[in-house]
């Protein structure tokens, strides 16, 4: 039966889609935010103790997680850390962290300085700010692996496949170091999507075809980066191995959902059941059956449905941390709806953290999700349930 939650999130993000539309905002500029309402103190021993009586301490209870104890109160604060934006030096860097973003991503076109440079580097940023962020990049090996020239080169996937079991786990280890010890903590790999379609935004990238081999080889890999206290980000979420074009260009469609569910999903379940603190990328195809008619999966409140309920082949709940491919520099999405109506769109149907590799009008993007909460056309307690996973991801990591 479908959670009464997810139903909700569909109705907020139609609500939404109305606000939005497809191609251009029609939505009014953001108005200030009103004054947020003060969050509910923790309970303490002392706050816990009805009046002429005494409590044992070690019984009272806690109104909060440590993760949603790190919750900022303030309402854009909060939206501020479900974003992650690309930055191309150290400047903007402190610009975005500045405006209280929860992630970074390091872009190929990234000045490499921003991982090399004394004080000035991602490591000082660590330093600098007393909140603890994210920063990530997408390096899987061959094809997708950026600054080789600072963080190392690395085999494909399909060749890294083909290696002992201690060399796959290994190269897990040796990336994730390499990141690790340049301040970047997750990592957007290992890619599941299964080479069965000769697609060449696949291809190599792909450990196999085979959903079982795909496991086991991104098990050993994924192994090796939590070793190296990297977190792993597996995807792209439902599949992309047999979509009809590359999301880069183009806005693509796969099979229907019942073909999808049978195969592309099935390497997720194992993963998150070995990986349940790893990460998932929900990509941009369109897969019929799925919720709407023509919705991307990242913008799809069933897509999300899906993945948390484990609703496939094999599949197990999952509370973790979902992020969106990219919202800004991928064709296929930027013909579908503006970043700063995708970002919203996305956040509203399920996505913990929005990422666009641009970073381009943050402060106004931050202004229009509270605008959309402020309005009714995001639900607050989407904000807040997204905002504590990414909290959780951050003590996960000792940060």
């Amino acid at each position: 039966m479908r959670n009464r939650a997810f139903a909700a999130r569909a109705a907020h993000t139609i609500a939404l889609a109305a606000c939005v539309g497809l191609a251009a905002c029609s939505a009014p500029e953001p108005e200030p935010a009103p004054e947020p309402t003060p969050a509910p103190e923790t309970v303490t021993a002392s706050s816990a103790v009805p009046e002429g009586g005494v409590v044992d301490t070690q019984e009272a209870p806690a109104l909060f997680s440590p993760a949603q104890q790190r919750v900022p109160e303030d309402l854009r604060a909060r939206v501020a850390s479900l974003m992650v934006v690309g930055v191309a030096n150290y400047e903007q860097a402190r610009v975005a962290l500045d405006q209280g973003v929860g992630g970074l991503i390091i872009p190929s076109w990234a000045d490499p300085r921003l991982l090399t440079e004394p004080g000035r580097n991602i490591n000082a940023l660590r330093e600098q700010y007393e909140r603890p962020f994210v920063v990530a990049i997408d390096f899987e090996g061959g094809r997708v692996q950026r600054h080789t020239n600072v963080l190392g080169e690395f085999m494909p996937p399909r060749a890294l496949a083909g290696t002992p079991p201690e060399v796959i786990r290994g190269t897990g280890w040796d990336i994730g170091r390499s990141l690790r010890a340049h301040g970047i903590n997750v990592d957007y790999a290992p890619l599941l999507d299964l080479d069965v379609a000769d697609l060449d935004v696949v291809g190599d990238r792909a450990f196999h075809g085979d959903p079982a081999e795909v496991v086991r080889v991104a098990t050993l890999f994924s192994q090796g980066l939590t070793d190296a206290q990297v977190t792993p980000t597996f995807k792209h979420f439902p599949g992309h191995g047999r979509a009809s074009g590359d999301t880069h260009h183009q806005l693509a469609v796969t099979p229907p959902l019942n073909q999808v569910r049978d195969l592309d999903m099935r390497p997720y379940g194992p993963l998150l059941k070995q990986f349940p603190r790893s990460s998932v990328m929900m990509g941009h195809m369109i897969v019929p059956g799925l919720g709407p008619d023509g919705v991307p999966s990242s913008m799809n409140p069933e897509a999300y449905r899906v993945l948390r309920e484990g609703d496939y082949p094999g599949g197990v709940p999952f509370n973790g941390v979902v992020v969106t491919d990219d919202l800004s520099g991928m064709r296929g999405i930027l013909d579908y709806a503006p970043t700063r109506d995708a970002v919203a769109r996305a956040i509203a149907s399920g996505a913990d953290q929005a990422l666009w590799s641009t970073g381009k009008d943050l402060p106004a993007i931050i202004d229009h999700v509270v605008w959309c909460v402020n309005n009714g056309y995001i639900a607050e307690d989407r904000i807040d349930e997204a905002a504590t996973r990414v909290q959780q991801l951050l003590i996960d990591d000792n940060l």
